[in-house]
């Protein structure tokens, strides 16, 4: 079979984990995405939850095991000489469905194909094949390079830990253990200056209360810096924990920008604004507080939506006052303050 070349590349990428408004929650699972001629391959399969097999939290032998699989340096694990390219993010069993390619080499190239979904021991390319998807063929040196990257420490890596810095200790309690339930690390102290320099280039991501002053925040941005620290600074809008969530979420998100499905969140009384880079389902939810300070949460849209930039309406209870919008989609969130 022959094929066109494509570019091969390696990028970080997230599954962003969240407390759902029923009471459950989905894991925060950062990985290693496929970008191919420029795009991730994710996006072209449509509106799919799942990770590469490329994760930051499975363990160091098993993540070396998987690169050297993809460099066909061992044998394919599943017949047919076929790779599982994503899977289930909760748990990473084929049983809950995986996407799978034959991957083999054919002189210096490599070349992926017949790209199917998967959910058992052998692939139905007739009735669960990706027919609009491949092959792929890379050239061997491009491959390699990127791949290799990752063996000798180079490669792209996330730091899933947040440090929560505020006088609330209960509030931050709160938050902390919503963050820990979606696998994410979070630490409370009142001030970053007791923080040992080591530990504070260990954070992905730094978060004040929103009742914290300006001087409050520069000591903490100086004591980051102090430390030549990178981590991204979140000003939390309100006191509600899936609101916080879903901001650090968002700042923990070190994939680049132009490699994102949801690029843009704007909302007013009129409506909502966004923007999606490719096909992918949203959902929108409206967080508002009373003047009782009680939060009220509605749900304002989940659907399809196409590439493009869309402008959804919003009840106008739902966003009397003070009011925020979280939008999430595949390996996205965004939040904003809702504009009067």
């Amino acid at each position: 079979m022959c094929a066109e070349y494509a570019t091969f590349g390696l990028a970080p990428a997230m599954r962003a984990g969240g407390v759902l408004n029923d009471g459950g929650y989905q894991v925060h699972r950062d990985f290693v995405d496929f970008i191919v001629a420029g795009r991730p391959l994710l996006f072209q399969l449509s509106d799919l939850d799942a990770v590469s097999p490329l994760a930051s939290d499975v363990p160091p032998a098993i993540f070396t095991a998987q690169v050297r699989s993809l460099l066909l340096e061992s044998t394919a694990p599943l017949p047919g000489g076929r790779y599982v390219v994503y899977g289930c993010p909760e748990c990473e069993d084929l049983a809950c469905g995986a996407v799978t390619a034959v991957i083999r080499s054919d002189g210096e190239d490599f070349v992926w194909q017949d790209f199917a979904w998967q959910t058992g021991e052998h692939a139905d390319l007739e009735r669960n094949g990706y027919h609009g998807i491949g092959p792929f063929r890379f050239r061997g040196a491009e491959y390699r390079t990127a791949l290799g990257a990752l063996l000798n420490g180079s490669g792209p890596g996330p730091r899933r830990r947040v440090l929560l810095i505020g006088a609330r200790v209960a509030a931050l309690a709160k938050l902390a253990a919503a963050l820990r339930t979606i696998g994410v690390g979070a630490d409370i102290t009142q001030d970053a200056h007791r923080v040992s320099p080591d530990e504070l280039r260990a954070y992905g991501a730094v978060a004040l209360g929103h009742a914290a002053g300006e001087r409050e925040r520069a000591a903490v941005r100086r004591a980051f810096d102090n430390a030549g620290a990178t981590a991204a600074h979140v000003d939390g809008l309100a006191p509600i924990v899936p609101l916080l969530v879903a901001q650090i979420e968002h700042a923990l998100d070190r994939s680049p920008v132009a490699l994102r499905r949801l690029t843009g969140l704007t909302a007013s009384d009129a409506g909502a604004d966004l923007e999606v880079t490719s096909a992918c389902r949203v959902t929108l939810t409206a967080y508002r507080l009373d003047r009782l300070s009680r939060t009220h949460i509605h749900e304002i849209f989940d659907g399809v939506l196409p590439a493009g930039r869309h402008r959804v309406a919003l009840d106008a209870k739902a966003v009397r006052g003070q009011a925020f919008v979280v939008a999430r989609t595949t390996g996205s969130v965004l939040v904003t303050a809702v504009r009067p």
